[in-house]
């Protein structure tokens, strides 16, 4: 019994020493935790209809709003790499305090933040969701309030305690944080919404914030962390920090609006359409954030250690193994969200819930608009985590900027002008993301002295024909024996038909990825010999195996 419980106390303590490691520990806490966020999303779907759903969901854009800029700002851009850095170089001490310094700054800048936010609650409330009747703009402003005092707090502290320990190599507590949160709003759901109504799951959102900060404070303390309270911003490194979030969080604040308008104009379309466009949203960023951000997560350290060693080289190999990693997996997802639409939807959200056809095919159709760009989407961290990692803070918030533009004029012309539905917001969406992914990936390329043609095209070429190939076994058996064979509007058989043409669709796109020689294939086979030691109990390292690959040590 000692021994298994020192064996489990080293499997979270344990440092992921290559990319694959610390993606596979991101991927599976991240697929974990999406789970749990779609059954979050149908516990809510199954006891309240979508009309009174919108006020919950449009409560999180305030407070949403605050922690992107505090925390999303200054993590990624500029803590990870600048603590790393002083981590690298032996400076632990400094390091400390430079984290301490920074968050107690960015607490200082919450408080003066939620203190005129609770004052002017309800006439921001007027702006951001003009649609909403009395009732729900009421229900609004409180539970804002709400999660801007009680939810905000933690997570901003949790998750300069994720970029710590992220900086040491350790992804696996970070990973599971939000697996906690998401288990505080489904407890609140189940415990508290029979009683509170809606209340519940704000509650539980609360309850799931406290727990995502306090599961990584062991963690840390392991590492020697100890909060002070040092407000030194004239150290080198904080001012660094300063200096790097400052382009990144004026990027953000442009990305918000962005967000907002979403929200305005949704709310102008119609009870439900909020929850619709937030419902289809969540769905396609699973594969985003199973892939996409988890990968991009998992590579900045090394990529920040690579620019501190000057390895050019190096770093070129690791971002072309790591772009070609996400677009394995994201093309077939693409193409299964896009022709699975509607079965993806009936079955996560529509299976004994208040969600009428009507509404499900709405959410279907976003989802869809939403899918074509997932490619885009699932990149764009990536690339500018690339740019972080150079330092480069600008040129991402210049182009995402560009891009919020974009996307915003679209999205009002598409509404406003064209009367379109609130699958619009999602084709605006796909095209602001392809804009932005391809300027991105220009620029980075020409600042690190261009990457080697044939190895960046030739991949995507071969991915692209095996998902249009599996996108076409999906459709086929869809078409052929929807009615025909099952009946669909039962919801056994439409499991079994969606199962079908999935399981098809991907034997046909990883058999054409092997015929065609990807080398990316070689991380399914990798995968499989990971999950067979696990059933025998062993915990091996397959660091070596993804030579094939490029995989490049931390």
């Amino acid at each position: 019994m000692v021994k298994l419980f020192r064996h489990t106390l080293n499997i979270f303590s344990r440092k992921q020493t290559s990319v694959f490691s610390a993606a596979s520990v991101i991927i599976t806490a991240v697929a974990i935790s999406r789970v749990l966020g779609l059954f979050r999303d149908w516990l809510l779907v199954s006891r309240f209809t979508p009309e009174k759903l919108d006020p919950y969901f449009a409560a999180f854009r305030i407070p949403n709003f605050i922690f992107e800029l505090l925390v999303m700002g200054a993590l990624s851009t500029a803590f990870i790499p600048v603590f790393t850095t002083f981590i690298e170089t032996g400076r632990q001490k400094e390091a400390f305090k430079i984290a301490s310094s920074v968050i107690n700054i960015g607490l200082i800048i919450f408080t003066i933040f939620s203190m005129i936010i609770l004052v002017f609650t309800k006439e921001i409330t007027y702006i951001i969701a003009p649609g909403f009747g009395s009732s729900d703009r009421e229900l609004m402003i409180s539970f804002t309030r709400i999660l801007v005092v009680a939810q905000v707090f933690p997570l901003i502290i949790g998750n300069f305690l994720t970029g710590i320990l992220q900086s040491y190599r350790n992804f696996l507590i970070p990973a599971l944080a939000p697996v906690v949160y998401n288990l505080g709003i489904i407890l609140g759901i189940l415990l508290f919404s029979p009683i509170l109504g809606l209340y519940g799951p704000v509650l539980g959102c609360v309850f799931g914030a406290m727990m995502f900060a306090l599961i990584q404070i062991p963690q840390a303390f392991s590492f020697g962390f100890r909060h002070t309270l040092d407000f030194d911003i004239h150290h080198p490194g904080t001012r660094e920090v300063g200096k790097l979030m400052l382009p990144r969080t004026l990027g953000l604040a442009v990305s918000q609006i962005d967000t907002t308008i979403d929200l305005i104009l949704s709310s102008l379309l119609g009870p439900a359409n909020v929850t619709i466009f937030y419902f289809a949203q969540h769905l396609q960023q699973v594969p985003v954030g199973l892939f996409g951000s988890s990968i991009a997560q998992a590579s900045l350290p090394v990529f920040s250690s690579l620019f501190a060693q000057k390895k050019t080289a190096e770093f070129k190999q690791l971002f072309l193994a790591s772009f070609h990693q996400i677009l394995f997996f994201i093309i077939p997802l693409s193409a299964m969200f896009i022709v699975l639409r509607i079965p993806i939807v009936r079955l996560i959200l529509g299976i004994r819930s208040q969600l009428s056809f009507p509404a499900t095919l709405e959410i279907s159709q976003t989802l869809a608009f939403f899918s074509i760009s997932l490619f885009a989407q699932a990149l764009v961290p990536l690339i500018a985590f690339g740019f972080y990692a150079l330092h480069d803070t600008k040129t991402p918030v210049i182009i995402g900027t560009f891009s919020v533009v974009v996307n915003t004029i679209l999205s009002i012309v598409f509404v406003l002008y064209h009367h379109l539905g609130v699958w619009a917001l999602g084709l605006s969406t796909s095209i602001a993301s392809i804009v932005q992914m391809t300027l991105l990936f220009l620029l980075l390329d020409r600042k690190v002295s261009f990457f080697n043609r044939y190895e960046l095209l030739m991949p995507i070429f071969k991915m692209l024909i095996s998902g249009i190939a599996a996108g076409g076994a999906i459709y086929i058996p869809i078409k052929l024996l929807d009615q025909l064979v099952f009946d669909t509007k039962i919801t056994i058989n439409l499991m079994m038909l969606t199962a079908i043409s999935a399981i098809l669709g991907l034997s046909v796109y990883l058999f054409l990825a092997w015929f065609l020689e990807i080398p990316q294939i070689s991380v399914i086979y990798k995968i499989l010999s990971r999950a067979k030691a696990l059933r025998k109990g062993v915990m091996i390292d397959t660091t070596q195996e993804m030579v094939s690959v490029q995989e490049t040590k931390i």
